[in-house]
C-alpha cells in the first residue's frame, strides 16, 4: 500500500474546483457573487469564446485590502462567517472561501482591487505549481475586477467536456440572467466577443422591474401574468405568476429565489405543482418568478457545493404558505383581471428597448358599444333583415332583467354592480352548437359552452363537498398493509388528517397499518395504493395532494357528465347566464382538464384581420 502523504495546494483546489468550477457559467456565478457579497451596484462582464479564453468581471463593490489580496486566493479564506453561529443565518450568497482558489488553479487568474481607504489599487496574479501569489501596484477604481483566462488550460480533461461556444455562453447568460432578476437594484452589462448583449440599468420603480423582467423572460410573459404580493408568519412573497393559459412545453420559465439566491428546492416545485394542479393542461409546465424573503436562520443554504439547493428549517409552513397564496392568486384570476391587463410591451431586438404599445386608433369616430337584444335565439326565426340591424332601446337593460329571470335571488348590491357592461359581454349568437360569440367593450369573445360549464359545475360540487364532513364507511375486512417505518408514523402522527378524508387508520406494528374505514366516494377506487400515495406524500411534505387528486377527479367527472353538452342549442338568456357564472367562478378560464374556455380578440386584433386603417 502506498503511503499517506500531504496533497499540494495545487492539487486539493484542482480536486475542490471539481465541485465548484463545472464549467464557465459557473465562474461567472461564484464571481458575480462575491461582487454582490462586497455590495457592487455595477457590474460589467466580459465573456469571449463562451468564457473558455476569458472571463473578466469588473464591480464597484467596496473592494479587498492589499493585505488581504494573498488570503483571498486560499481556500477556506473568506470574510462573511467566522465561527459556526454565522453558519446558521447566512445573509451572503457566499460563504465557504473556496471559489477563488478552485478557478485559480485552473486558469491564469489576476485580480485587481481598490478600497476608498488605499492610495492606489493591487493587483495579484497566481502561478507556479503551488500557486504562488505576486502582489504589485496598478490602476484601477475602487471596485474589484477578477480576470479568468484559459479555463481549465492545465486540466485537458475537464476541457473536453465543455460544449460548443455557443452552449457554454448559453449557460452564462442564464447565470447573469438570474442575478439580473434576483437584483434589480444592480446596473449590468454583458458583452460576448466583443458585442454588446445586455444593457440593464438599475430599477428604481415597479415599472423598470417590469421592463426588466419583460426583456428577460420575454413581454408576453409579463402581459400573461398576474402579480402577487403576501406576508404571513414572518414569509414574504412577491412576484409574477404566469396565467395557466402561458404554459410551456419545457420548466425551462421558472424562477424561484430564496432571500435573493436563485433556488431549485422540491418543497417549492411540489407547492407550485399543487397549485397549478386543476388549471394546467397535462404535460405542461407553469411559468413564473417568485421571491420568497424569511430570516436567514430559518434556511440552510450550507447543503450542496455550487449552493443551487437549500433546506427549510419549518419546511411544512414554507410548503403552506406558498400553497395557499399561490392557489389564491390562480383562483382570483378572472375575466375581469384578465381584461384590464397591462398594455402590450414591444421589444426593440436592436437597441434592447422596451416600450409599452398603445392601442392604436384607427376609427376616426369612437366605437360606441350596445349590449345585443335579448329577443335573439336560435328557436326565434330571425330574419336577414332583423339580424343585421340593432335594435333600438336600452339593451343592457334587457340584458340585466334576462339575467334577472334566471337568477330571481338578485340583491340590490348586484343591481348596482352589474349596471355597466359586464367583462364577458353580451352573447349575440351561439356558433355550430359548441361556442358562444359574446361582445364586450374590448371585442368578441369566444366561449367554450361545455368546457365553461363544466369549470363552473366543477367548482361548486368541491365547494358543496368540504362544506359537508365526508361520508365515510367501515370495510368489512380491514385491510392490511405493508409500509416503510417512515410511513407508519406518518399515518400515527397524521391520524386526524387521515380521518377528516374518511379514513380510519390505525398502525398494528413498526412497519404494518390497517384501513378500517374509507371515504364512500372512494369506495370504487384503489384505497391501498392511494393510502400508500397518501401515507407517502404525509411523510415527505406532511400534508397530502393524493387524496384530494383522486377527490378531484371524481368530481371532475362528474361534473363533465353534469355540464351542457355540444350541440345543445342555448337561448340568449341562457348564453348570458352563462357568461355571468363565468364572472364570478374562480379559475373559470380553464376547464377541469387545463384546457381553456375562452379567449377574446379585441378589436385591434380584428381591425388587423381586415386591414383596416392600413
Amino acid at each position: 500500500m502506498s503511503k499517506i502523504h500531504q496533497l499540494s495546494p495545487r492539487l486539493a483546489n484542482q480536486i475542490a474546483a471539481g465541485e465548484v468550477v463545472e464549467r464557465p457559467a459557473s465562474v461567472v456565478k461564484e464571481i458575480l457573487e462575491n461582487s454582490l457579497d462586497a455590495g457592487a451596484r455595477r457590474l460589467d462582464i466580459d465573456i469571449e469564446e463562451g468564457g473558455i479564453k476569458l472571463i473578466r468581471v469588473r464591480d464597484n463593490g467596496h473592494g479587498i485590502n492589499q493585505e488581504d489580496l494573498t488570503l483571498a486566493l486560499s481556500r477556506h479564506a473568506t470574510s462573511k462567517i467566522l465561527v459556526l453561529d454565522d453558519l446558521e443565518a447566512v445573509a451572503t450568497l457566499g460563504f465557504r472561501g473556496e471559489a477563488l482558489a478552485s478557478i485559480a488553479s485552473v486558469s491564469r487568474l489576476t485580480l485587481s482591487s481598490q478600497t476608498e481607504a488605499q492610495e492606489h489599487a493591487w493587483q495579484v496574479t497566481t502561478f507556479g505549481r503551488d500557486m504562488e501569489t505576486e502582489v504589485s501596484p496598478c490602476s484601477h477604481p475602487t471596485g474589484t475586477t477578477v480576470e479568468v483566462r484559459d479555463l481549465f488550460f492545465n486540466t485537458p480533461a475537464r476541457r473536453k467536456f465543455l460544449k460548443t461556444e455557443k452552449t457554454e455562453f448559453t449557460h452564462i447568460q442564464e447565470i447573469i440572467k438570474r442575478i439580473a432578476l434576483s437584483r434589480y437594484d444592480v446596473t449590468i452589462n454583458l458583452r460576448h466577443n466583443g458585442r454588446q448583449i445586455y444593457a440593464l440599468k438599475a430599477c428604481s420603480s415597479a415599472v423598470e422591474q417590469e421592463r426588466r423582467m419583460a426583456m428577460l423572460c420575454t413581454p408576453e410573459f409579463v402581459e400573461q401574468s398576474v402579480t402577487i404580493e403576501a406576508e404571513a408568519s414572518g414569509l414574504r412573497l412577491w412576484g409574477w405568476v404566469g396565467l395557466p393559459t402561458f404554459n410551456r412545453s419545457q420548466a425551462d420559465l421558472q424562477y424561484f429565489f430564496v432571500n435573493g439566491r436563485s433556488v431549485r428546492d422540491r418543497v417549492v416545485a411540489h407547492a407550485v405543482k399543487q397549485a397549478y394542479r386543476d388549471v394546467l393542461f397535462h404535460g405542461r409546465h407553469p411559468a413564473y418568478a417568485l421571491y420568497l424573503e424569511l430570516a436567514p436562520e430559518n434556511v440552510d443554504v450550507n447543503v450542496h457545493p455550487t449552493k443551487h439547493e437549500v433546506r427549510f428549517r419549518e419546511s411544512r409552513l414554507v410548503h403552506d404558505f406558498l400553497f395557499s397564496r399561490l392557489h389564491r392568486a390562480l383562483a382570483d384570476v378572472s375575466p375581469e383581471t384578465i381584461n384590464t391587463t397591462k398594455n402590450p410591451i414591444k421589444v426593440d431586438l436592436e437597441t434592447g428597448a422596451i416600450t409599452e404599445q398603445q392601442p392604436m386608433n384607427l376609427a376616426p369616430a369612437t366605437r360606441e358599444f350596445s349590449a345585443p337584444a335579448n329577443t335573439l335565439s336560435h328557436s326565434d326565426p330571425v330574419t336577414q333583415k332583423q339580424f343585421s340591424q340593432p335594435q333600438q332601446g336600452n339593451r343592457v337593460n334587457d340584458q340585466i332583467a334576462a339575467y334577472k329571470a334566471l337568477h330571481p335571488g338578485t340583491s340590490r348590491a348586484d343591481e348596482t354592480q352589474t349596471e355597466e357592461i359586464p367583462p364577458m359581454g353580451f352573447a349575440i349568437a351561439q356558433l355550430h352548437g359548441i361556442y358562444i360569440l359574446a361582445q364586450n367593450t374590448q371585442g368578441l369573445i369566444l366561449v367554450d359552452m361545455h368546457a365553461a360549464h363544466e369549470r363552473i359545475t366543477y367548482e361548486r360540487m368541491k365547494q358543496a363537498f368540504d362544506n359537508n364532513r365526508l361520508t365515510a364507511q367501515p370495510v368489512l375486512v380491514p385491510i392490511q398493509l405493508h409500509v416503510s417505518q417512515k410511513e407508519a408514523t406518518a399515518a400515527e402522527e397524521f391520524s386526524d388528517l387521515l380521518s377528516d378524508f374518511g379514513f380510519e387508520v390505525s398502525r398494528t406494528g413498526d412497519e404494518t397499518i390497517a384501513v378500517r374505514q374509507i371515504p364512500v366516494i372512494l369506495q370504487n377506487a384503489d384505497p391501498e395504493a392511494l393510502i400508500r400515495d397518501f401515507l407517502s406524500e404525509l411523510a415527505d411534505h406532511g400534508n397530502s395532494d393524493a387524496i384530494i387528486a383522486a377527490r378531484n377527479e371524481i368530481l371532475a367527472t362528474m361534473a363533465c357528465h353534469g355540464s351542457v353538452r355540444a350541440n345543445r342549442q342555448l337561448t340568449i338568456a341562457e348564453m348570458n347566464a352563462l357568461l355571468r357564472d363565468m364572472e364570478i367562478t374562480e379559475r373559470s378560464g380553464q376547464c377541469n382538464h387545463g384546457r381553456p374556455t375562452w379567449v377574446q380578440l379585441s378589436m385591434n386584433e380584428l381591425d388587423k384581420l381586415f386591414l383596416r386603417g392600413q
